[in-house]
């Protein structure tokens, strides 16, 4: 019973911990929406991200952008998805890529994810990648290339495998959310 007792009480202090320190941590992103859950023990160059609302990030969460990382609204993150939104001048001659400390204007680019995009677990996205609205990205997947709106996404590098819906049921679909958004 005391163990019992011990072992819940050590729960409640671990998420009260972790429901203050993201308290504190929101303030720093760019922009942090309404509902947004995130751990945090997870990597984020906080300036550089801009956050919707209803957003969950699942844990191990690695998001690095260089210049910018805008995340849209009702969006949600499997664990540990990675997105880099930078790369490294590997272009000089004569240099150690370590001894580089200059970029190009294509080794950083900014990300952008749309409304209601559901991102694996496990997912790599690199820089310069558009999710559209409403498309998945199969677990494990790497995007290198912009994902079209409503398309499931998967492999490495990513492809489009199907859509989610033909066109009828996507205009019903688009229909009903507008109905819903008023």
């Amino acid at each position: 019973m005391l163990r019992k007792s011990v072992a819940s009480s050590i729960i409640r202090w671990r998420g009260l911990r972790r429901r203050v320190t993201a308290f504190f941590l929101r303030r720093l992103f760019r922009r942090c929406g309404a509902n947004v859950v995130f751990s945090p023990e997870d990597n984020f160059s906080y300036r550089n991200i801009s956050i919707g609302d209803h957003v969950y990030i699942g844990p191990g969460a690695n998001f690095s952008a260089i210049t910018s990382l805008e995340i849209g609204n009702h969006v949600m993150f499997g664990p540990r998805v990675i997105i880099v939104g930078g790369d490294h001048n590997t272009s000089v001659v004569g240099k150690m890529m370590a001894e580089i400390n200059w970029k190009i204007p294509e080794n950083d680019r900014p990300i952008r994810i749309e409304d209601d995009v559901w991102v694996g677990a496990g997912v790599v996205i690199l820089k310069g990648v558009t999710l559209h609205t409403g498309c998945v990205v199969a677990a494990g997947a790497v995007v290198t290339c912009d994902v079209p709106e409503y398309a499931v996404a998967a492999g490495v590098p990513a492809r489009v495998v199907k859509m989610r819906f033909d066109d009828a049921k996507l205009q019903q679909h688009k229909k009903i959310l507008s109905i819903k958004n008023r």
